[in-house]
């Protein structure tokens, strides 16, 4: 299938720091443009910001499910360094009354997406971070173990920023040249009843459109961009069985 009828079909269905810093990363402001997944798990273009909330994948699950998630620190509020510190175990709990529901919570995610586009990373890929919770996918539980989950900053109210969109196309085209990814989802379909992120304003079919115009422009030279191009229909036909003919995602 074409790009064009790739996308007419989506739409059709439609550095380590004790402190993250973004302006360390001015290119990041209107999203990545470019990036890759090291052999060890980690990306290069992102901010790297350590987390001990994660441990080591079960031996031999390979890594297949890529989930997104939506949050914002306090609750529909952006910016701050407040979700930073909840991945890495330093809530400030004066900050905000809210904050007392997150005492005795450790979670994580592999990376952080900011509304500008600049992206953090708290663990390693190869590695389990604490994202998914009690989840199920495909009829397989434990879905810590075999996906990468990426936090968008945003919330269920909220529309996504052009930047977001195009980090997470490159993010995603970089993660599936590394990881044998067959599934995208929301935090709300593997985890239906009880999460509802990344919600209504998260459009799947502006993420699959990303992803393959990002795919076309590195067409040259090959073999890496036609490899990426690969990629990019991989994913985006993974779009197209996650959104029904209304234009809204299905819980499976």
């Amino acid at each position: 299938m074409s790009i064009v009828n790739t996308v007419s079909a989506v739409s059709a269905v439609s550095a380590d720091s004790s402190q993250p810093n973004d302006e360390l990363n001015p290119g990041l402001k209107s999203g990545l443009t470019h990036a890759a997944i090291g052999a060890d798990g980690w990306c290069r273009e992102a901010r790297r910001y350590d987390s001990p909330n994660c441990d080591a994948r079960p031996e031999g699950v390979a890594v297949e499910l890529l989930v997104i998630h939506a949050i914002s620190l306090p609750a529909g509020r952006f910016g701050g360094p407040h979700i930073a510190d909840l991945f890495t175990n330093r809530v400030d709990f004066a900050v905000d009354p809210s904050f007392a529901d997150l005492r005795g919570v450790t979670v994580s995610a592999h990376f952080l997406v900011r509304r500008d586009g600049a992206v953090l990373q708290f663990v390693s890929c190869n590695e389990r971070a604490w994202h998914a919770g009690v989840s199920c996918f495909g009829g397989r539980d434990q879905c810590n173990d075999f996906s990468v989950g990426i936090e968008v900053e945003g919330s269920d109210h909220v529309a996504f920023s052009p930047a977001q969109y195009q980090s997470l196309a490159v993010l995603n085209l970089a993660l599936g040249s590394r990881y044998p990814l067959a599934v995208l989802a929301g935090h709300e379909h593997i985890a239906p009843g009880r999460k509802t992120d990344p919600g209504s304003f998260f459009r799947w079919e502006s993420l699959a459109e990303s992803m393959l115009t990002f795919a076309e422009q590195s067409v040259s030279p090959p073999p890496a961009g036609g490899a990426r191009l690969v990629v990019a229909h991989r994913l985006v036909a993974a779009l197209c069985a996650l959104i029904n003919v209304n234009g809204r995602t299905r819980k499976k």
